[in-house]
């Protein structure tokens, strides 16, 4: 599955890990000053997810569990 869609605020980052992330349905930002501007002008909490790469197993499911419930 390919992620698709509009790109967030990941888009312009240099790292593979948050570039995987750049076009998921979720309007993702780095954690900043920025990212609490924005939530405060919107009146929105500031969700914060800390995650990792892992195994090749662990993409798979990831990928299956998308298919499953997003589309």
């Amino acid at each position: 599955m390919t992620n698709k869609g509009k790109p967030n605020g990941l888009v312009a980052e240099k790292s593979p890990y948050l570039l995987q992330h750049a076009h998921n349905p979720v309007d993702w930002s780095l954690l900043g000053e920025e990212a609490f501007e924005k939530a405060k002008r919107e009146n929105k909490p500031v969700l914060v997810s800390i995650d990792y790469s892992t195994c090749h197993w662990c993409h798979t499911i990831l990928e299956n569990h998308k298919k499953i419930y997003l589309e």
